[in-house]
């Protein structure tokens, strides 16, 4: 009987594992998936698992042809997954089903907004996650819907619309999180945020290819405006003449992002190897946020990076023998126009001396009452030839639109796909000049040669400086808006560029050192600080002032090779890479504290803006036994940022001692002169100002800043800190949902990647600031922000080897 028993349970043990490696075919029936953590034994058993289901897998088009995927999602640390499939579909099947597990709530979240259906889920009087309000997010993202603007573009072939490999992966993404989502079911998610909500359900492959599509062109863009716009105004009867259109460029949606990247080269490496940093600076909450991975195809494909939310692949990250990332390019990827209107009908205007007459779309948004009843609101959204008609400026003489470069791009996903595959510099620059994808982002970029590269393949419109000079209407403040009353005004076209109106990769901004290249959303012309790039249209930023956190930046990696930083001999390490990113040092302090110290010395009681004197000794102590670090426990970095805020306050420069010299690019400008009364009393009213809040003038920065009680270290970039982090004491403390304050966002420092590119192989160390999931139930909502806090990186796991070693491995295989 023992022995009968035995051989029993070992035949239960086979079957239940036989029903987890195979396809449920009985339908309505929840596909199983089964998940073990490793052991000896379980190694050995999933080692002769994996090997029967390779055997088993058919090849690639021939899985596309039976609609079978298979993944198998392996977690290590953090719960970082390593998504292993024979082909795309499969691919993306293993990634949407993982992401699933640890974010759901916030794709669904981001597919009722592209759906238009905020409003009638969460009434109109709710945010959206780009601080909308719904029913304004609804009125544009039903316009882009209803002109079919996205199934256009998906409509086209290669390399225009979607590759075939890129369309499975989407495919194959949506499924997996609708795999996850019916294992599961709404009524037992583990988030709250969404637990049994009448919003959660499955999602299509349509859904993300408009969430790229919004990700694409957000720099493009201006959705309240366009949301809100109405023929004419209130200025209509009066027919008023414009106010000069200065609100051009707010009334757009830049994207509010930011980042520091280094590609260091051989020359620059103690080692001679290539080394990256990425450090891409977006919002902690919302669609901002980035999601870790490692994807691999074996033979075909072996990326690890991260990606943003609702996007199916990696954005940034490495292959064996590339690393990259990117920034926030500063160059103009919208053209504002002036129509010069029809009088007497603010819908009709004038190319050319013809009429044509601007699209009227009215869209139905369906709210839903505070009582739960649902009704439908029309909207109308208005379109010129060049795209969205603005709210700001329509008189009855004249109105303003936006054109986007990035119009007909659903191209990104595809470029990041070939750059995800690419080892070496020439065929990144390859991905690059095929799809011509690259939205609104800078790409640095290091190979195992050793060869760093810079580049703004982004889509600019072809707007060279004699048309601008030529077009600009003469009532523009802000020397951007052209006149839209002639075809002359339109951009130009370049042969090599794969859309009209665009500059073509011949004309793209790039540079190829050896030593170094760095962006810290300048524009391109200081990317090397021995090479400056000139002679770029205005169109590209390339002016040579800096603002002080690009200063720092070049600065850090002079001293770096020069060996002054305290890092040790010169040149750069995987290790002080790591260092140099927390340095926390501060270009504003370093360059003025000193000044500001001298000005309370000899003031020591100042009047404030109200009148009052303010003894500021205790406060002139603090700021001189700073170390004028941004480190959680820095005594004096708070009262800093206070006074430079203060500073900026006083709407003039005119405290300052030293003006911009282009002869020293990096340190100027600079000085507070201590007799200068604006200077003074930004002090005194600095102080107030942390007494009112009820703060010590020593406070540390970890103090006011947190994330779900986490202290965090770095500080704001315009005050010229490298590692840029900005949040409140109370950040974070509603878990990782958009708040209804948009100003307790924290923004900052995300996903960071140190990468060393040695002859055997990548050596790379992350750190997600905020984990994972945005979850508070889940263990990697804080995990990471913890070892962020202790300046304390992961080591990444990218070979077989190193992830199958990895303590509590788990192991989720699926098969659809």
């Amino acid at each position: 009987m023992a022995g009968s028993s035995g051989r029993a349970m070992t035949m239960d043990r086979l079957r239940r594992h036989r029903e987890a490696m195979t396809e449920n075919r009985e339908p309505n029936k929840r596909q199983p998936f089964h998940r073990v953590r490793r052991s000896a034994s379980t190694a050995l058993a999933l080692g002769l698992a994996a090997g029967l289901l390779t055997a088993l897998t058919p090849a690639p088009a021939q899985a596309a042809d039976r609609g079978g995927w298979t993944a198998k999602v392996r977690r290590t640390e953090f719960g970082v997954p390593h998504v292993v499939a024979q082909d795309f579909g499969g691919l993306g099947y293993g990634y949407g089903y993982a992401f699933a597990e640890d974010n759901l709530c916030q794709l669904a979240d981001q597919v009722v907004t592209v759906r238009g259906e905020r409003s009638r889920w969460f009434g109109p009087d709710g945010r959206s996650v780009d601080r909308l309000g719904n029913l304004e997010s609804d009125t544009y993202q039903l316009s882009v819907l209803r002109s079919g603007t996205v199934r256009r573009l998906l409509a086209r072939p290669a390399p225009l619309g979607p590759t075939g490999e890129v369309r499975q992966l989407v495919d194959g993404y949506v499924a997996g999180y609708n795999r996850y989502l019916r294992d599961t079911g709404a009524d037992r998610l583990p988030d709250p945020s969404c637990r049994g909500k009448g919003w959660v359900g499955p999602i299509t492959a349509d859904d993300l290819w408009n969430i790229l599509y919004d990700v694409n062109t957000l720099a493009g863009t201006a959705k309240r405006s366009t949301a809100t716009a109405v023929p004419g105004g209130a200025a209509v009867a009066t027919a008023a003449a414009p106010s000069p259109p200065s609100w051009v460029r707010r009334a757009a949606d830049s994207p509010g992002t930011g980042s520091n990247a280094w590609a260091i080269g051989r020359d620059a490496g103690r080692d001679g190897n290539g080394l990256l940093l990425a450090n891409p600076h977006l919002e902690w909450v919302g669609a901002e946020r980035f999601y870790q991975a490692q994807l691999t195809i074996p033979g075909v494909l072996d990326v690890a990076g991260a990606g943003l939310y609702g996007l199916p692949f990696i954005q940034i990250g490495h292959t064996r023998g590339l690393a990259w990332t990117h920034t926030t390019s500063y160059a103009d990827h919208l053209t504002a126009y002036r129509l010069s209107l029809v009088p007497g009908d603010p819908t009709a205007y004038v190319v050319d001396g013809r009429t044509e007459r601007m699209v009227a779309e009215t869209v139905p948004v369906t709210v839903r009452a505070a009582d739960g009843t649902l009704s439908t609101v029309d909207r109308t959204v208005y379109r010129s030839r060049h795209g969205h008609v603005l709210a700001e400026g329509w008189t009855g003489e004249y109105a303003y639109t936006l054109r986007d470069a990035n119009a007909d791009n659903l191209r990104s996903l595809n470029e990041w796909v070939a750059m995800g595959r690419s080892q070496n510099l020439d065929q990144l620059r390859q991905a690059q000049r095929t799809y011509q994808g690259a939205p609104w982002v800078y790409t640095t970029a290091v190979d195992s040669s050793g060869t760093a590269y810079f580049t703004d393949s982004s889509a600019v419109p072809r707007v060279s400086d004699e048309l601008r000079a030529r077009c600009l209407v003469p009532d523009s403040l802000t020397d951007s808006v052209l006149d839209g009353s002639t075809t002359a005004c339109d951009p130009g076209g370049d042969p090599d560029a794969l859309v009209p109106g665009v500059f073509g990769p011949g004309d793209h901004p790039e540079l190829t050192r050896t030593d170094y290249v760095a962006n810290a959303n300048n524009g391109p012309y200081l990317t090397n600080a021995d090479a400056p790039i000139a002679g770029l249209p205005a169109v590209y930023n390339g002016g040579p002032e800096l603002a002080s956190r690009p200063q720092l930046s070049l600065r850090m990696i002079a001293d770096r090779r020069a060996g002054t930083d305290g890092l040790g001999a010169p040149g750069f390490t995987l290790a002080s890479l790591q260092a140099a990113m927390f340095g926390n040092r501060v270009q504003s302090a370093e360059l003025d504290r000193d000044d500001a110290v001298a000005l309370c010395r000899a003031h020591p009681v100042i009047t404030a803006s109200d009148g009052s004197g303010v003894d500021v000794r205790a406060a002139c102590d603090a700021l001189a036994a700073w170390n004028t670090r941004a480190d959680a426990d820095s005594r004096g970095t708070v009262l800093w940022l206070e006074y430079r805020d203060a500073l900026a306050g006083t709407g003039t420069t005119a405290w300052q001692t030293v003006p911009y010299d282009p002869a020293r690019p990096l340190t100027t400008p600079r000085g507070i002169a201590a007799d200068h009364p604006d200077a003074q009393r930004a002090f005194a009213d600095a102080v107030r100002g942390l007494a009112a809040r009820g703060l010590p003038v020593d406070a540390p920065i970890g103090l006011v800043q947190r994330w779900a009680g986490v202290p965090l270290h770095g500080c704001a970039g315009q005050h010229g800190c490298f590692n840029v982090l900005t949040a409140r004491a109370d950040s974070g403390s509603g878990g990782g949902t958009y708040p209804a304050d948009v100003l307790s966002v924290p923004h900052g420092a995300s996903f960071l990647m140190a990468t060393e590119l040695t002859d055997r192989g990548p050596r790379t160390r992350t750190l997600l600031t905020y984990g994972q999931s945005a979850d508070p139930t889940s263990p990697h909502f804080t995990d990471q922000t913890r070892r962020y806090a202790r300046k304390q990186w992961v080591t990444e796991r990218f070979t077989e080897a190193e992830i199958r070693s990895a303590p509590g491995l788990t192991v989720t295989v699926l098969r659809r």
